[in-house]
């Protein structure tokens, strides 16, 4: 399998942490891609030309991160980051719908920021970051839930803070909530997350 991948992405890093923690990381081939680059073949793999993208040995390819992560997480006989069924599962794909949409609303006002000085929408950005903050009022109040364990609901919201930290290094969403900071510094020393880190290049 190949992973069409870029090292700042808070997709692909629930996607990498995805294969860390199942023990395929070494069956898959990271082909570093960028998105933005007018040159890229990315849309060959995905029409929608985003990462991540995993290219299967048949030629197949999954997109986007809920789906490859729960593909790969089929492929193994471990403990599973998906619930099969019932409540559980429900709950875990709403934390990671949450997870995602942290990352989404962060990925739009970075976007925003991007665009000239005079262009930008200061509406839009307080817009995503409320989202943002909400999102993450909403995970303090269920830090019992985060610390059940490390599926892919603790996996996304886990990919998305590291993310914005990376980022907007100066949100200060620490403060007012001490359960969601207080479990992600602890869940930051497992192996899948310090092998991970968002890094530029």
């Amino acid at each position: 399998m190949k992973l069409r991948f870029s090292p700042t992405s808070p997709y692909v890093r629930k996607v990498a942490i995805t294969l860390v923690e199942t023990g395929l990381n070494d069956r898959v081939e990271k082909i570093p891609t960028l998105p933005w680059d007018a040159k890229t073949d990315l849309g060959n793999d995905n029409p929608l030309g985003k990462v991540p993208a995993l290219v299967l040995d048949d030629g197949n390819v999954m997109y986007d991160s809920p789906v490859i992560c729960e593909y790969l997480d089929s492929l193994h006989d471990g403990d599973k980051l998906f619930p099969a069924s019932g409540n559980a599962r429900w709950r875990a794909l709403n934390m990671q719908a949450l997870g995602d949409g942290m990352s989404d609303a962060g990925v739009y006002w970075l976007i925003e920021t991007r665009r000239p000085e005079d262009l930008q929408y200061d509406k839009w950005i307080k817009r995503q970051t409320a989202t943002i903050f909400r999102a993450m009022d909403a995970l303090e109040a269920v830090t019992d839930e985060l610390e059940a364990g490390f599926g892919i609901g603790q996996i996304s919201v886990a990919s998305s803070l590291g993310w914005l930290d990376f980022r907007f290094s100066d949100l200060d969403w620490r403060n007012q909530r001490p359960g969601l900071a207080d479990w992600f510094e602890e869940i930051s020393d497992r192996p899948s997350m310090t092998q991970t880190v968002p890094k530029e290049g």
